[in-house]
């Protein structure tokens, strides 16, 4: 497989875009005059069925297929690390009948109307649902392509197509042993009238899915010849890099810059309102003359704002009602009755991305144009903010997007175009700007501060029988989706506090949005459920110990109603030899959830040490995510998302003092060693549901399970991230 790594080919993309009049077939044609073969569009809609032409059914994903044998895929995903340049060819071609490395890859071009994700609604990358979202339509596209090819042989041949077929990029009729290729094919595929349904394979004749299958972007990345947003030179770009307001909301009030100048590579100090930057031959160059500035601020508004005010108002909150985002049978009535009553409040921080690759965006300003390379989640959002910004009409700004080196959620936010736009308005030709990791820790976008107001009240057999929760934080989806956010509730908040697994006929869950005075907060990868999977399996542990029961037994006593659940719970405890002693000061925690769609179990194994270091030793993890696509990319990442989620349970904090971000680099932010790793084990349970989510589950799993073992192993219930040893230390 090839990836086209500068930009999608655009051949025949205007005469797509002006499609939606045409009939199926006349569409079809059109492509084929244009690009030279078949062109089949096919609608990722919301699965209502397709309305031919209609505005509401938006096309995202294209198949192509020259006339020199060439089949060209782009690509309405990107790749980030997570594989989806593997596993979405592969659904392409298993229905196609070819071989992996018969496709090549085009990144999609900005255009919200053929690329949306059908499950977001809008052009992106993100929320575990890349291979949900194109599970039925991608393979659609590939069988409906292949059955107009298998017709136009069959008719050059004059045979009934059911003698006919189709295997690694060819028609055969094995009576008369004749075989042509698809290439030349394409023309007389295009005049084929466009079958309304298709079968598509049965799992029993996967000959791709389901298979372990080597990462196709491996190579590259190996070799150095993979192109990501940083690697991007246009001829004769700068470098350009910044410092913005150290207080969010502050302004810049004077600058000298007179030492800068006198740099040797230095070209120009560009001034904006709330930041300063340093256009310079290369980042050396500029990071030496963004030292020798001498910046007098003005810290603004949240001057005087700490991760405490935050916190407190949080907290306060939290003691009035919100909108009610699940409820279940009488809350009030079964709690006053209960035998027992358990209450905790829960509190996890701010956190930030800090990406491997570093934030970057070039950008070649123009009177009447803007041209824009970048490795971007949400493509088209880039397009439509960067054009308010210079002042253009989205189709006079050129959007290349590339390989991303580490989203994690802080890619699918465009204000590092946008910024790099309002720098590029004051460079002639191309500038690059690259922010230092200082610069993005301290200036990011962050996942939300939340605070959980929990109770619950237990029969005389210590089962549950209410459930209360109120919890106040930040709506990312207010902000990034308005449409999103209906009636002070949106799926991202609540995912992982509602529709739980567990059998609770009591239950009632109230959401207070609360966002912090001028901190910007993102989607951080696993989302919602990062914050409300932590604070749900942390207080059914607590429920288990105020019952005095075991911990995966209360669990499993309350899945009766789940049992893909209670099928990883077993799975996991057995694997993980649940009830195997350990060593005094170490610990074993279990957590489940349903979360993207999957449902995962984990259990961690920590050792406490007496001055409270936590080590984790161990994970393990059972899975069930319905159909498995490429199974190696799922055990990848479980494995990727559980030291994601490791490192936030251990080390993961941004904090604030006088409006000022405190953490800075990897050395006050600190990342999860190789040599701290745990040992991973990941289980996936064989399934024929449609596939669920997996790039974010692990990081959602892992954190209330280490928090789980430290109970296990110390007896101290964490309700607030991270870990804090001086709590766990052991009096001398």
């Amino acid at each position: 497989m090839i990836i086209d790594q500068h930009a999608s080919r655009t051949t025949g993309l205007d005469q797509v875009q002006s499609a939606n009049g045409l009939s199926r077939r006349g569409f079809l044609q059109a492509g084929a005059a244009a690009g030279g073969g078949l062109i089949l569009s096919l609608s990722l809609s919301f699965g209502k069925g397709e309305a031919e032409g209609a505005d509401a059914f938006v096309p995202n994903a294209f198949i192509r297929i020259e006339r020199d044998g060439q089949i060209v895929l782009t690509m309405p995903y990107v790749e980030m690390g997570q594989g989806t340049y593997t596993s979405i060819p592969m659904l392409i071609a298993e229905e196609l009948e070819v071989d992996l490395k018969q496709l090549r890859l085009d990144h999609a071009p900005p255009n919200e109307k053929l690329y949306a994700n059908p499950l977001l609604g809008v052009q992106a990358t993100g929320n575990s649902n890349a291979i949900r979202g194109a599970w039925q339509p991608l393979r659609r596209a590939g069988a409906t392509a292949r059955t107009m090819l298998v017709a136009a042989a069959a008719k050059k041949w004059n045979v009934d197509p059911a003698s006919c077929l189709a295997q690694s990029g060819e028609v055969l009729h094995p009576p008369s042993a004749r075989s042509i290729k698809y290439g030349a094919l394409a023309t007389d595929a295009a005049a084929m009238p466009v079958p309304e349904n298709v079968a598509l394979k049965r799992p029993q004749d996967f000959r791709l899915i389901g298979s372990p299958a080597k990462r196709l972007d491996t190579p590259t990345k190996v070799n150095g010849t993979a192109l990501y947003g940083i690697d991007v030179r246009p001829l004769g770009v700068k470098i350009a890099t910044l410092a913005q307001s150290p207080a969010f909301g502050g302004r810049l009030k004077s600058v000298d810059d007179i030492a800068a100048k006198t740099i040797k590579g230095v070209r120009q100090i560009v001034r904006l309102d709330d930041a300063v930057a340093v256009v310079a031959d290369h980042m050396g160059a500029a990071k030496k003359g963004l030292a020798a500035l001498k910046i007098e601020w003005d810290d603004g508004p949240h001057a005087k704002l700490s991760t405490d005010d935050i916190a407190s108002a949080l907290e306060k909150a939290t003691l009035n009602s919100g909108p009610v985002a699940q409820n279940i049978g009488d809350v009030d009535k079964a709690m006053a009755g209960a035998a027992m009553k358990v209450e905790a409040l829960y509190q996890v921080p701010f956190l930030a991305h800090a990406t491997m690759e570093p934030m970057n965006c070039t950008v070649h300003w123009r009177k009447d144009e803007c041209e824009i390379w970048i490795g971007s989640q949400a493509v088209a959002r880039v397009q439509a903010l960067a054009a308010k910004a210079a002042g253009l009409s989205p189709e006079k700004v050129i959007v290349h997007n590339h390989l991303i080196g580490g989203g994690f959620g802080r890619r699918l936010d465009a204000d590092g175009a946008v910024r790099a736009v309002q720098i590029a308005q004051h460079v002639e030709g191309p500038v690059k700007v690259v922010w230092t990791r200082e610069e993005d820790i301290q200036h990011g976008m962050y996942r939300p501060y939340w605070v959980d107001r929990i109770s619950a009240g237990l029969d005389d057999k210590g089962k549950p029988v209410a459930w209360n929760n109120r919890f106040a934080g930040s709506s990312v989806i207010a902000r990034w989706l308005p449409p999103g956010f209906k009636d002070g509730l949106d799926p991202d908040s609540t995912e992982g506090a509602i529709d739980l697994v567990y059998d609770l006929p009591n239950l009632h869950v109230e959401y207070v949005r609360v966002e912090p005075p001028g901190i910007p907060t993102a989607f951080w990868r696993s989302v919602g459920p990062s914050h409300n999977v932590f604070v749900t399996e942390s207080f059914v542990d607590e429920l288990a110990a105020a019952a005095k029961q075991d911990a995966v037994a209360y669990r499993r006593a309350l899945l009766d109603k789940s049992p893909r659940a209670k099928a990883v719970l077993d799975l996991v405890a057995e694997k993980a030899e649940w009830s195997k002693p350990l060593p005094k000061g170490s610990g074993r925690g279990v957590s489940l959830q349903s979360v993207f769609g999957s449902y995962e179990a984990q259990v961690a194994e920590v050792e406490v040490s007496k001055n409270g270091t936590v080590r984790v030793r161990r994970v393990v993890c059972a899975v069930d995510c319905g159909t498995v696509v490429n199974p190696d990319t799922v055990q990848a990442q479980i494995q990727s998302g559980i030291i994601f989620g490791t490192t936030a349970a251990l080390y993961g904090e941004i904090t604030l003092k006088k409006g000022r971000v405190e953490q800075s680099n990897f050395d006050t932010y600190q990342v999860l060693r190789m040599n701290e790793a745990p040992a991973i084990e990941v289980y996936i349970v064989k399934s024929e549901e449609p596939p669920g989510g997996m790039g974010e589950t692990g990081t959602s799993a892992v954190v209330p399970a280490i928090a789980n073992a430290i109970f296990a192993a110390t007896g101290k219930r964490l309700r607030k991230m991270p870990v804090d040893s001086s709590v766990l230390k052991q009096p001398t």
